[in-house]
């Protein structure tokens, strides 16, 4: 029902910043919540980020608050994730995701997503 396509991912040192974009077209009407996830290998897939598409109240992991900003356009149908102060730790491969059936799981859950994006890998080097 939405299409979701991730860009801005790449190589950055340690310390540097990065800024992924997720473009959403289709069913746009029906987003509820979206948000931004990662995945190291050999790791669970874990929650980084979500905002709410209507009021934008935003909710961030323990791990990158205060590193990182979720904020989104409306008009264009796009989600951004400012990371500052990158650590090694950061890199994985970042998904977006957008819930179009609310109150389920809760916005950390991978569970209450209902569409994915491709992924953009994140790497940051030492």
């Amino acid at each position: 029902q939405v299409l979701l396509v991730e860009s801005g991912g790449g190589l950055v040192q340690t310390g540097g910043s990065l800024r992924l974009s997720c473009a959403a077209s289709g069913r746009t009407f029906s987003m509820y919540v979206m948000g931004w996830f990662r995945q190291a290998p050999g790791k669970e897939r874990e929650f980084v980020a979500a905002i709410n598409w209507g009021a934008g109240n935003t909710y961030y992991a323990d791990a990158v608050r205060g590193r990182f900003t979720i904020s989104r356009e409306k008009s264009k149908n796009t989600m951004y994730l400012q990371m500052n102060s990158l650590k090694s730790e950061d890199t994985a491969v970042y998904y977006c995701a957008a819930d179009l059936t609310p109150f389920r799981r809760g916005v950390g859950a991978v569970s209450e997503y209902d569409q994915w994006g491709q992924g953009t890998q994140v790497t940051v080097s030492s």
